[in-house]
C-alpha cells in the first residue's frame, strides 16, 4: 500500500533520512523505532507531504504522491497524526473532528455526523461537547487519532501516540489500534514503547542516524546486534 524507495532528506548539511527504503502493505502494522535524532518524524513528514525529499520517492496505492503537499495527500486517503496533539484550544472535541471531516463533505450536518462517529470509535463520545482543553493527555492523543479518522483514510501515520500515557492508557489505546485494523486500516507508528510495539506490531523497521539498519518481524528485530546496540542498550533483554 505504501513504499518508500531510497528517500533522502537533508537540512542543509545534515542528512536526516539517508537513502531509506521500505514497504507497508495493506493491512499491516508496521512500527518506526530507533534513538532520538534517528529521522523516524522527518521521514514521517516526507510520507505525508509535509517535506518534500531530496531524492527518492513515495508511492501509496500504486500512485507517486512525492512532492504532493499534505492536503492532496491526506484527500487521498493517507492521514497523520502528530507527536503533540495539534487541537485548538477555543474548540470542543465534536468541532475539533468535524473540521477535519470537512475535508471529505461540505455538508456541516453530514461532517459532524462523521465527527460523532469517529468520537465513539476512540471512545470520546460522551467528552463530544466539551472543550479540548479539558480532556486528560490520553484524551487528547485520541482526539488527535479522531480527526485524523475523520478525513476517512485508508491508511494512518501515528506519531507517538502513546508517549506520555500511562499502563492502562496504552493498554486502551493498544486495543484502539488494533480495533482500526480490524476495521481495514493499514497503521505506520512511530512508538518509543517497546513492550507496546511487541504487542501490536507485524513488523519492525528500525532508523539510526537517518538509515534504516533493520527491518522485519519484532522479535527477530529486537535481538539484532546492530539494533541492540544503537537502540535498546547491550544490557536489553527480550522478555
Amino acid at each position: 500500500m505504501l513504499e518508500v524507495q531510497n528517500v533522502e532528506r537533508r537540512f542543509g548539511g545534515l542528512i536526516a533520512v539517508n537513502d531509506v527504503s521500505m514497504k507497508v502493505a495493506e493491512g499491516e502494522i508496521v512500527a518506526l523505532i530507533g534513538p532520538n535524532g534517528a529521522g523516524k518524524t522527518t521521514l514521517f513528514n516526507v510520507i505525508a507531504g509535509v517535506l518534500p525529499p531530496n531524492r527518492g520517492t513515495v508511492s501509496y496505492q500504486g500512485r507517486s504522491i512525492t512532492g504532493l503537499g499534505s492536503a492532496r495527500i491526506s484527500h487521498l486517503g493517507l492521514a497523520r497524526t502528530f507527536q503533540i496533539p495539534q487541537l485548538f484550544t477555543s474548540m470542543t472535541a465534536l468541532e475539533t473532528a468535524t473540521i477535519g471531516a470537512l475535508s471529505r463533505t461540505r455538508s456541516i450536518s453530514e461532517a459532524r455526523e462523521i465527527a460523532a462517529q469517529v468520537l465513539e470509535v476512540v471512545g470520546l463520545s460522551d467528552r463530544q461537547h466539551d472543550r479540548c482543553t479539558t480532556l486528560t493527555i490520553s484524551g487528547k492523543k485520541r482526539l488527535e487519532i479522531a480527526r485524523a479518522l475523520a478525513t476517512r483514510p485508508k491508511m494512518i501515520l501515528l506519531d507517538e501516540v502513546m508517549a506520555g500515557l500511562n499502563l492502562p492508557e496504552v493498554h486502551r489505546l493498544l486495543d484502539l489500534i488494533r480495533k482500526l485494523r480490524e476495521d481495514g486500516m493499514t497503521i505506520l507508528l512511530v512508538e518509543h514503547n517497546i513492550e507496546a510495539v511487541l504487542n501490536v506490531a507485524d513488523r519492525i523497521v528500525v532508523l539510526d542516524q537517518g538509515q534504516k539498519i533493520a527491518d522485519g518481524p519484532p522479535r527477530e528485530v529486537l535481538t539484532e546486534k546492530r539494533v541492540v546496540s544503537a537502540y535498546l542498550g547491550d544490557d536489553y533483554v527480550l522478555a
